[in-house]
């Protein structure tokens, strides 16, 4: 499984031609749900088919534009290997799918640039985590949410302590076997043995890094919970280069706790930070309402992302506000539907806030700092 980087969103946020699909999708993991997957999909590439004609695009071009979407329909193997939803865009050029571990509502957006309002959370540490669970005999990282946890195909890390050194001396290799699963060596003190089997740990955790932070975690600003036997944590910590480790891990074998059981203390753990995150955020725009310093107005939110003035922005998850911005002009005008070439604004707003170095909140409507589908503090 492939993560939704930051890397991937600011590529998705890159000028494409128009016309510029993007496709939502919840999935499934398991049948017979899974058979339904491609038939929802199947109909949502009509629907995308019909707004890509509707904006001025020639019968061949629209076939050609979501002819690999159709072709997915195709690939058994990859329906059956799904997480909570699927994102697929598609421009002149170009076709991209992740495969991500929140939870979608079906959406299609047909506009000049692509909508990405439901993926922001993936990669702004809102609610998004890791877990690497961690053993001498194995190694298993995870993605999860508030609500669901899927394993991360691991490529370029060893799965094993012996693995890691199996090119070392063949006689000191073999002491690094601990024999039955989930049995891990338990040492106290000082000595050379002990000194020797700490470096050789530390060894093995530098592999692990190197591996998941230069390919996975690459980009990423998600916390990253350990989990593991505790004495392992310090030498982990020690090899770690990953800035977002959360000091606290969760403590006992992981080889015999399932992917659910660590889902929930992880995110046990986790919840607390998150919520005050956004609280400490929500509080300090309340604090500044009538200041000048705080806006609900999209027409006036929108510039504002757009010349880099909004420090921390709120949406509601998905909502929409249909309509266009004229950069030249500075000019937003509402619409109350979409229309060929419209665009959501708030999504709009979204990219604009990321791109200039502002935290974005997308958040429940009850989560909001106040009843509104955007709220922004600015800079000044």
């Amino acid at each position: 499984m492939s993560i939704f980087s930051r890397d991937e969103l600011v590529m998705l946020t890159a000028s494409v031609p128009p016309p510029a699909v993007s496709i939502y999708l919840p999935t499934h993991r398991a049948v017979p749900e899974t058979v339904q997957d491609p038939i929802r999909f199947k109909n949502l590439l009509r629907a995308a088919v019909g707004q890509v004609l509707a904006a001025g695009a020639r019968a061949p071009e629209a076939s050609a534009l979501l002819a690999p979407g159709f072709e997915l329909l195709e690939n058994s193997d990859f329906w059956l290997h799904q997480q909570e939803g699927l994102a697929v865009f598609a421009a002149a050029g170009l076709f991209r799918r992740y495969r991500v571990p929140s939870r979608l509502d079906e959406m299609v957006v047909v506009s000049h640039r692509f909508h990405v309002k439901p993926l922001v959370p993936l990669v702004t540490g809102d609610s998004t985590f890791f877990l690497l669970a961690l053993s001498q005999n194995q190694v298993r990282l995870f993605e999860g949410t508030r609500d669901t946890v899927g394993e991360i195909d691991l490529e370029d890390v060893p799965p094993s302590l012996a693995e890691a050194l199996k090119y070392d001396d063949p006689q000191k290799q073999l002491q690094y076997h601990t024999g039955a699963p989930g049995r891990s060596a338990v040492f106290h003190g000082h000595g050379t043995g002990i000194d020797e089997h700490k470096d050789n740990l530390l060894r093995f955790f530098r592999q692990v890094d190197a591996g998941i932070r230069t390919t996975l975690l690459r980009g990423q600003r998600a916390p990253l919970v350990l989990a593991g036997v505790e004495y392992l944590f310090p030498i982990y910590r020690e090899a770690s280069s990953y800035p977002h480790l959360v000091d606290e891990g969760i403590a006992g074998n992981p080889e015999r706790l399932s992917a659910e059981t660590l889902h929930r203390q992880a995110w046990s753990m986790l919840e607390p930070r998150f919520a005050r995150a956004q609280e400490e955020a929500a509080a300090r725009y309340r604090q500044l309402a009538g200041s000048g310093k705080t806006s609900t107005d999209v027409a006036l939110v929108v510039p504002a992302a757009h010349h880099g003035r909004v420090e921390v922005l709120f949406t509601a998850r998905n909502a929409q506000q249909w309509g266009t911005y004229d950069p030249a002009a500075d000019r937003v005008h509402l619409l109350a539907e979409a229309q060929p070439g419209s665009q959501d604004l708030l999504d709009l707003a979204v990219v604009e806030a990321l791109t200039r170095g502002a935290a974005v909140h997308v958040v429940e409507p009850p989560r909001m700092p106040e009843p509104a589908t955007v709220a922004a503090i600015f800079r000044y």
